[in-house]
């Protein structure tokens, strides 16, 4: 159970940074310093690719520990192509199934807390990119602006419903497709390794070649990023940056992205199962 804590604590944390990324195009937008704030996003972001690494193996610890309790349980030597019959083995897969939701839940609860904490990031990277245009290293920004920025006033920045309302009110500026294409985007993203581990539980004999197709769902996930969302994001910001939309265009982008991500994590739910055995597919025409 500590593991699953531990997991599900990291999960949180790499879904609210993904999240908050939204808000580096905003900020970089008022203060003209767009690549700037990317930049400087970049460096927090490799907490989050950190954290990946250490959850990764953590994950399938618990899967691991899953297969060996069926085994246990089972009380004979049974062939691992037959386990997925035996009672004890269906039991630790139904547990093991709850313990991974619970992890998709996790990354719906993180990107919940990336939304409310958008307008207080905004503010504290625009203080930041000021702050590095005076010392010109990014160490030196990340110190200053964690000993000189009024945090009590930053923590009040909440959304406003009344803004919210206001934007949700005006015209769509961004196409459907590419809200649908998001909440797809972020369900394989979600999903994609966990599935394949839980592929792999389905699989045991080839559970190593379960596990390393989760390269089917994230690549997906990769391919709609790469050719569907990044494009027209990055064509939206130049275009504002222009002078060609308002401000509130990107406002209103980075309410619809927000939102979309976070169905995206529920979409998750929906699809975990079908992708694992999707993958469990595969792998049984691989072997």
């Amino acid at each position: 159970m500590d593991r699953l804590l531990l997991v599900t604590a990291i999960t949180v944390f790499i879904h609210l940074i993904i999240t908050l990324n939204y808000s580096i195009r905003l900020a970089g937008l008022r203060t003209r310093r767009l690549l700037t704030a990317i930049s400087i996003f970049n460096v927090i972001y490799l907490s989050a690719s950190v954290s990946n690494v250490i959850q990764a193996p953590l994950m399938t610890s618990i899967v691991e520990h899953s297969i060996k309790a069926g085994i246990g349980q089972a009380g004979v030597e049974i062939p691992a192509g037959q386990l997925i019959y035996q009672d004890a083995y269906k039991e630790q897969l139904v547990l093991l199934e709850h313990k991974m939701r619970l992890v998709i839940l996790a990354s719906t609860v993180g990107s919940m807390l990336g939304a409310f904490m958008i307008p207080a990031v905004v503010r504290v990277f625009i203080r930041a990119i000021r702050i590095f245009e005076e010392v010109g290293s990014v160490p030196l920004t990340l110190i200053k602006i964690f000993f000189s920025l009024p945090w009590r006033r930053i923590g009040a920045a909440w959304p406003q419903y009344s803004s919210l309302i206001h934007l949700f009110k005006q015209k769509l500026t961004i196409s459907k497709n590419l809200l649908l294409a998001n909440i797809i985007m972020t369900g394989f993203y979600t999903t994609g390794v966990l599935s394949a581990l839980y592929a792999g539980v389905m699989y045991p004999d080839f559970r190593s070649t379960a596990t390393s197709l989760s390269v089917i769902i994230n690549g997906a996930a990769i391919l709609i990023g790469a050719v569907m969302l990044e494009p027209t994001l990055s064509s939206i910001t130049d275009q504002v940056l222009c002078g060609v939309r308002s401000e509130t265009d990107i406002k209103q982008m980075t309410i619809c992205m927000v939102l979309t991500r976070l169905l995206g994590t529920l979409f998750a739910q929906v699809i975990f199962l079908p992708c694992a055995y999707l993958i469990k597919y595969f792998a049984q025409l691989l072997v």
